[in-house]
């Protein structure tokens, strides 16, 4: 399960203002609503990648420009997120889930009809502002139309499906790309959003319920507004630096995006002193399972989506593999996950908790280490088929850790901070998306002039190197998620 479904409160209850959806059919297609707009969102975070080189052939532009594509729509994301979630709050989850969808569904439609790059880039970051919107609203919708005994096998089904969802947007890229279908070319991976946001609209009208905290926070705007220009100062200039050759400017808004946290920090502390409602619980930093756990959570989605474009870019660029050869390359990476997350959900999450996580931070690292050595050995003549084992075995590492990290991580925190906590776990996600494609992006197009390949060894080494460091961070994350079954190790929040 993705933090995008934990970003309520399970312990706040919510008044609905119409009766749920009744009938166990109207109940899963809600589920099924659900999940289609989070798997919407999965696939756009990432099937830029694989459609990058034709989109530059069309654009033109340096290699900056493929990596703002990509960064523009997780970074607003990442941004907005609690936002949308406290919106949800204050004016209906139903209705920001609707306003969001025929928001993505506009933007979508604008991403294809794109003239230039800079028109392509601004709507892919509309695109993320109206996904920040409607993702949070998943768990508050599913709770009004499930009962509490059918709650579980409801969210069951979350993490094979986030799993596959999240490493599948290359392969549907590359089919998408390839494909030409009606002479769009890389327009469809943005048309293809269309019909499903619209289906998913009209299907929402019918069986989502509207529902609401029964005290509705305020919005901390003044908080949204510092937080935002934080995270501005560290992305923008990681993307940009290395295309204008890291001026003095680029480094001073890396180091100032801290003391702007720290004033963020403080800010939120005088909110909840004054008895308002801060955009992010300032005790929660207190927990170490909980930080530990966002150290991790950063590391982790960084890596995966910096290394879904840098490998895709890599077959294109570095081996002239067509975008459906290089979105069919990804295929085992993707069986991979959804079989890890299976595994892991099912099985390996709730009988080893933490060591589950761990276990496959640590198989990830070995095997990505794997193609790095892969595509070192075989040189310029890799084919498909030699990448095949490590990617597969990379794609089930991934796997085994995106299944129970949310529900671990989220055990470092009191009941009552759930809903701050899990905002923050998604928000990260996502951030951890965009500093992903800043460094390991920048990192690798820095290289390019040793040749594609020895780029491509450096970078994945690179990323290796970050996951066995998230191995060890890991540590500190809580042992179990709070509902372990009886007999299964667990440990307080913050230990």
């Amino acid at each position: 399960m993705t933090a995008s479904t934990l970003t309520e409160d399970p312990d706040r209850a919510s008044e609905p203002d119409a009766a749920p959806a009744g009938g166990a059919r109207l109940r899963w297609l809600a589920l099924a609503v659900v999940l289609a707009v989070e798997v919407m969102d999965l696939l756009d975070a990432t099937i830029v990648g694989v459609a990058s080189p034709s989109i530059q052939a069309d654009f033109g532009g340096s290699s900056t420009r493929i990596q703002w594509i990509a960064a523009a729509y997780t970074l607003a994301f990442a941004v907005l997120m609690i936002t949308g979630a406290r919106l949800g709050d204050i004016v209906g989850r139903r209705r920001m889930f609707l306003i969001g969808v025929a928001g993505f569904a506009v933007c979508s439609l604008l991403c294809a009809c794109s003239g230039s790059a800079d028109m392509l880039i601004g709507m892919r970051a509309a695109q993320g502002a109206f996904a920040a919107m409607m993702v949070p609203q998943g768990l508050g919708l599913i709770r009004e139309v499930f009962p509490p005994a059918e709650m579980g096998a409801a969210f069951g089904v979350f993490g094979p499906v986030m799993g596959l969802a999240a490493v599948a947007g290359p392969v549907l890229g590359g089919f998408l790309t390839d494909a030409d279908l009606f002479g769009t070319g890389w327009r469809a991976i943005f048309l293809i959003n269309v019909p499903i946001a619209l289906v998913a609209f009209a299907a929402a009208l019918r069986v989502l319920p509207e529902s609401r905290a029964p005290r509705p926070p305020r919005l901390d705007v003044p908080g949204v507004g510092i937080l935002s220009v934080a995270v501005l100062l560290l992305v923008y200039p990681l993307v940009q630096g290395r295309d204008l050759g890291w001026p003095l400017w680029s480094h001073l808004c890396m180091a100032a995006s801290v003391p702007v946290l720290v004033l963020f920090a403080r800010y939120q502390k005088s909110v909840r002193a004054r008895g308002g409602s801060p955009l992010i619980e300032p005790g929660l930093f207190r927990h170490r399972g909980y930080t530990g756990s966002l150290a991790v959570g950063l590391v982790f989605f960084a890596a995966l989506t910096g290394l879904m474009l840098v490998v895709t870019l890599y077959l294109q660029y570095g081996l002239g593999f067509s975008a459906l050869h290089a979105g069919a390359t990804m295929i085992p990476w993707a069986f991979g996950s959804a079989v890890g997350a299976t595994l892991s959900g099912m099985r390996l999450g709730p009988r080893y908790g933490r060591r589950a996580v761990q276990g496959g931070l640590l198989l990830t690292a070995l095997s990505v280490g794997a193609v790095a050595l892969t595509v070192r050995l075989a040189g310029d003549s890799v084919t498909s088929w030699q990448l095949v084992p490590s990617l597969l075995v990379s794609g089930a590492g991934l796997g085994v850790v995106m299944a129970p990290f949310f529900d671990i991580a989220l055990a470092g925190v009191s009941d009552q901070e759930t809903g701050s906590a899990s905002g923050v776990l998604n928000a990260v996600q996502q951030l951890g998306g965009s500093i992903g494609v800043a460094v390991l992006g920048t990192a690798f197009f820095a290289r390019t002039g040793h040749g594609m390949g020895a780029a491509a060894v450096a970078t994945l080494l690179m990323a290796a190197g970050g996951l066995a460091a998230a191995f060890l961070v890991a540590f500190l994350m809580p042992r179990a998620a709070q509902h372990a079954g009886q007999g299964e190790e667990s440990e307080p929040a913050g230990h």
